[in-house]
C-alpha cells in the first residue's frame, strides 16, 4: 500500500518472442539451501502450477514471464540455481549481471535460515556488482503451510532488519501465499534504485562559484 508502482501481467503471444524490443530486461536470481522450494516458487509465479514431485535442480535453469510495471513493459528473467555445494562452480559463473537476489529459506528448517549469510555472501563475491552496499535483495521465507516452523516471523524480519532492510516474503508455492507479491517486489526494489540514481543524477548542480552540489537520498 502506498507505493505508486502498479504490477499487472502482459499476455504473452503464443508461439511468439515473450520479450518485446521495448521491453526492460530485469534479471533475477533464486538462492537458497536445495530443498527450500526455489524451482516450486518460480514454476508457480510462471506457470501457476505446483508440482510434489519436483526435483533438485542441476546447475542452473530460467524462465521469463512479462509484466507492466507503472506503465513500463518489463521481462523479468528468473534463474533458479541449484542450493547443493557441489553445484557452486555451475551456479555461481549465473550470478553475474542480476539486478536483484531472491534469498530463500524454508520456515521449518532453521539451518536453512542460518545459512541466508553465507549465500549473500558467495552471491556478492562472484557477481561483482558494482555498488554491494546498495544492491537489492529480497528475501523469502517459503513453506509457511507447514504446521512446524522452526524460524519465527519476527526473527527473519530482524535478520532483514540488520542486514539492508530487504523486503521479507512469508511465502508458500503449494499454496500460493505472496508468490506474486515477492516477485513483484523484486522489481520494485530495482526500479526504485534506478529511479533514485536517476533522481540523484538530476539533483546534482553547480552553483555560480562552480561547487558541486549533490542531493542525498534516504535509506530505508
Amino acid at each position: 500500500s502506498g507505493n505508486p508502482l502498479q504490477c499487472q501481467e502482459r499476455p504473452n503471444w503464443v508461439g511468439g518472442n515473450t520479450m518485446s524490443r521495448n521491453n526492460v530486461l530485469l534479471k533475477v536470481i533464486l538462492l537458497g539451501d536445495g530443498g527450500v522450494g526455489k524451482s516450486s516458487l518460480m514454476n508457480r509465479y510462471v506457470t501457476d502450477r505446483f508440482d510434489l514431485q519436483s526435483f533438485h535442480t542441476i546447475g542452473v535453469e530460467f524462465l521469463n514471464r512479462d509484466l507492466e510495471v507503472d506503465g513500463r513493459p518489463v521481462t523479468l528473467q528468473i534463474w533458479d540455481t541449484a542450493g547443493q555445494e557441489r553445484f557452486k562452480s555451475l551456479r555461481t559463473p549465473f550470478y553475474r549481471g542480476a539486478d536483484c537476489c531472491l534469498l530463500t529459506f524454508a520456515v521449518n528448517d532453521l539451518q536453512s535460515f542460518l545459512n541466508l549469510s553465507c549465500w549473500k555472501k558467495e552471491f556478492m563475491f562472484y557477481s561483482d556488482v558494482k555498488e554491494p552496499e546498495s544492491f537489492p535483495f529480497v528475501v523469502l521465507g517459503n513453506k509457511v503451510d507447514m504446521e512446524r516452523r522452526e524460524v519465527g516471523e519476527d526473527e527473519a524480519r530482524a535478520w532483514c532488519e540488520e542486514n539492508g532492510c530487504c523486503p521479507y516474503f512469508e511465502t508458500s508455492a503449494k499454496d500460493d501465499t505472496n508468490v506474486t507479491a515477492a516477485f513483484e517486489a523484486a522489481v520494485r526494489v530495482v526500479l526504485a534504485a534506478e529511479d533514485q540514481i536517476g533522481h540523484a543524477l538530476l539533483g546534482s548542480t553547480i552553483d555560480l562559484h562552480g561547487n558541486r552540489k549533490t542531493s542525498r537520498g534516504s535509506c530505508c
